[in-house]
């Protein structure tokens, strides 16, 4: 099992916290394999075996509890007065009012809580009402571009690079011997049940082929801003009948999954946010090449992988804006605002040009960068150019 560092000691250093420890992402992104690991920390460290309840609610096992209070009181006997329990709740939201077991288990003492979902729908309505200020959450992604070179033991950077956005990284791909079909089976696998259960099942959604039709615009235009009116007239187009209103929703569907992440605009020179044209980027590569069969468009590509990373780090992201200029990412973190511009090239004169101008057009002093593949390491006038694969790894940084 590939140890995850970041989010394994999120839950070390929240173990036996008075807090519900809530891990979301989506479907075979580690969850399930992060809390067996947890596990296997807690077993190493004293604890007994007795007091680890681990329950996994696509596990048939589990299926006879779809009430959540037969669940409760086959939970209640298992815990014994002055020992400390570890309840461990995989992929949650399958039970029906799941956030009152949640809550009942909460009040005691000598519980510790661990849930996991694969929708945002985990943390909305009842259970934010139910659990408000009681819970802490961490957000898994597929493995960063560091974790699968290490997972895959690649010692060639841009060799690894290939073979990441040709794949993505899923774990489990790890086990599958580098073979294209097997590859190719476990990431169709993944798609359509993520699509099936999480956004079809889940919302009743009745024409399938038109919520396809959308994930197929989303992952050819990642990075490239976009409105609902744009998506509807182009799947209009192409004989995909339907409505913005429609759009609005499969969107907000996809997004709930995990699918896809929404960047909105932001305007630097008004200072606010702004309501039209939006950017989607996709959780994972692979799936994206799984489903148009290609890698074309580099350069959104990078981008892509960037954000994730950003996303991976904490930052609060969005697009920039500055009067008719375009900032590819401004980013918010504790340590302040950072301005991002992302290309495979700057070498291109013509191009390093664009991607200063815009750049140099926001006059406050936050720092400002340009992430690319090339290796040249410049500084144009305090905008600092650096290597996107040594970012990824962490030998260079945006600080």
């Amino acid at each position: 099992m590939l140890e995850r560092k970041e989010p394994l000691d999120f839950l070390i250093k929240l173990k036996e916290k008075k807090i519900i420890k809530v891990i979301t992402g989506i479907r075979r992104c580690g969850k399930s394999t992060l809390f067996k690991i947890f596990q296997e920390y807690l077993l190493k460290n004293n604890i007994k075996k007795e007091q680890i309840i681990n329950i996994n609610f696509e596990d048939p096992e589990y299926l006879q509890y779809k009430d959540w209070v037969e669940l409760y009181n086959y939970l209640n006997k298992k815990i014994v007065k002055n020992k400390m329990y570890y309840i461990f709740l995989d992929e949650i939201q399958v039970l029906e009012n799941f956030e009152k077991l949640v809550d009942g288990l909460y009040i005691k003492d000598n519980v510790d809580i661990y849930i996991t979902g694969s929708n945002s729908y985990l943390l909305s309505g009842e259970l934010a009402t139910f659990l408000t200020g009681r819970y802490m959450q961490i957000h898994i992604l597929p493995l960063s571009f560091k974790e699968f070179m290490t997972a895959f033991n690649y010692s060639n950077e841009l060799k690894a690079y290939q073979k990441y956005i040709e794949i993505g990284g899923f774990p489990y791909l790890i086990n599958l011997d580098d073979d294209p079909s097997l590859i190719k089976n476990y990431l169709d696998g993944i798609y359509n049940t993520v699509l099936l259960k999480d956004v079809v099942g889940k919302n009743n959604i009745k024409d399938v082929m038109v919520l396809e039709s959308l994930v197929k615009f989303i992952f050819d235009n990642i990075g490239n801003l976009t409105s609902t009116n744009k998506i509807n007239n182009v799947l209009n187009t192409s004989n995909r009948k339907c409505t913005v209103n429609t759009i609005e929703n499969y969107l907000n569907y996809l997004i709930n999954s995990f699918i896809i992440y929404k960047v909105s605009r932001y305007d630097i020179k008004g200072k606010e946010y702004l309501k039209t044209l939006d950017k989607y980027y996709v959780n994972d590569l692979g799936l994206r090449n799984f489903v148009l069969g290609n890698t074309n468009n580099l350069g959104s590509i990078l981008e892509n992988i960037i954000f994730l990373e950003m996303k991976r780090r904490g930052y609060e992201i969005y697009v920039g804006k500055y009067e008719n200029k375009e900032i590819d990412f401004v980013v918010k973190g504790e340590d302040g605002i950072k301005y991002i511009q992302v290309a495979l090239s700057v070498r291109d004169e013509k191009t390093l040009q664009r991607e200063l101008e815009a750049l140099q057009a926001v006059k406050d002093n936050y720092p400002k960068y340009i992430i690319t593949l090339d290796y040249d390491k410049t500084n144009y006038e305090g905008i600092k150019q650096i290597n996107a694969l040594e970012f990824l790894l962490g030998i260079d940084d945006i600080n």
